[in-house]
């Protein structure tokens, strides 16, 4: 699985996985953890859930041959490993892992951003829609 396919399986993979992680925060998790760390739980589902939606634009962009393959392509890479340092530190801090995931946390939201520029740059790359 190569290019958009894989862009678009990580995306549906991200998505369907944030309402699983969504729904078990709220039901399983609330009576055990206190209220400061379901938030951050809750903070790491909305940015999971916000960057799959992304992914799957970007994978949907690519798919229909939009142009600036490269700076998509960065993109799609930069909401993953976004998703994955960002929200999986919190998911981990949120269950009381090692304070040392704390600096991971902003890491992940530097690949955000980055995948958002990317996003711009691929925007002005593709030229006005015919």
């Amino acid at each position: 699985m190569t290019g958009s396919s894989l862009w678009l399986f990580l995306g549906a993979v991200a998505g369907g996985s944030a309402v699983g992680l969504g729904a078990f925060g709220a039901h399983a998790l609330r009576e055990r953890l206190a209220e400061s760390a379901l938030a951050t739980w809750q903070t790491a589902v909305t940015y999971q859930f916000t960057h799959a939606l992304a992914l799957l634009a970007v994978a949907i962009l690519l798919r229909i041959g939009l142009g600036a393959e490269r700076p998509l392509t960065i993109a799609a890479a930069g909401f993953v490993i976004g998703t994955v340092l960002f929200s999986g530190s919190l998911y981990l801090l949120a269950l009381g892992g090692p304070r040392w995931l704390g600096p991971i946390t902003p890491v992940g939201g530097l690949a955000f951003i980055v995948g958002w520029v990317a996003l711009a740059v691929a925007a002005v790359r593709a030229g006005p829609a015919v």
